[in-house]
């Protein structure tokens, strides 16, 4: 039976590498000389120190020039609120999204579900399998989910034939 999964996967390394030349850029440009304002990245999480909030806008506006140049969906960030650390210094938590949430993954099996296709949507962990007896099916329930769920970036693989 023809099956595929559906994931909300980034690439890691080119997220990595987008904070790398990001953190480069911060401490080669002249507004940014004598500030805090700094990048770090830590499993999925990345975390922009600067000295005020429109600081904090700037460097996300780099990080986000940097990650769309690597081709890496800006939809798997997710920003937290700016907290204040110490003196007049702040920070803001921003984590990389991995993985079909709960509610997310009951959406898209609703959304399936109530298509009328001839396939059927099963929750796996952090990933949504959907199988059908027809390739056209498979292939229509990919359209369908691309165009009602636009605010995750998913991705299909493990297309079984």
């Amino acid at each position: 039976m023809p099956s595929f999964d559906t994931v909300c996967e980034p690439n890691l390394v080119e997220v990595r590498n987008a904070v790398d030349n990001a953190s480069k850029e911060i401490s080669t440009r002249f507004d940014f000389k004598g500030t805090s304002a700094a990048l770090e990245i830590k499993d999925k999480e990345i975390t922009l120190f600067g000295d005020a909030d429109f600081q904090l806008s700037q460097i996300e506006d780099i990080l986000t020039n940097k990650l769309a140049k690597r081709n890496v969906d800006v939809r798997f960030l997710d920003r937290g609120k700016s907290e204040k650390i110490g003196g007049d210094r702040v920070k803001q938590v921003v984590k990389v999204r991995s993985g079909i949430e709960s509610e997310a993954a009951k959406k898209i099996q609703r959304l399936i579900k109530d298509s009328k296709l001839k396939v059927q949507a099963s929750i796996q962990g952090d990933a949504v399998r959907v199988s059908g007896a027809k390739r056209d099916d498979l292939q229509a329930a990919m359209a369908l989910i691309r165009k009602d769920v636009a605010d995750l970036p998913l991705s299909f693989n493990n297309f079984r034939d």
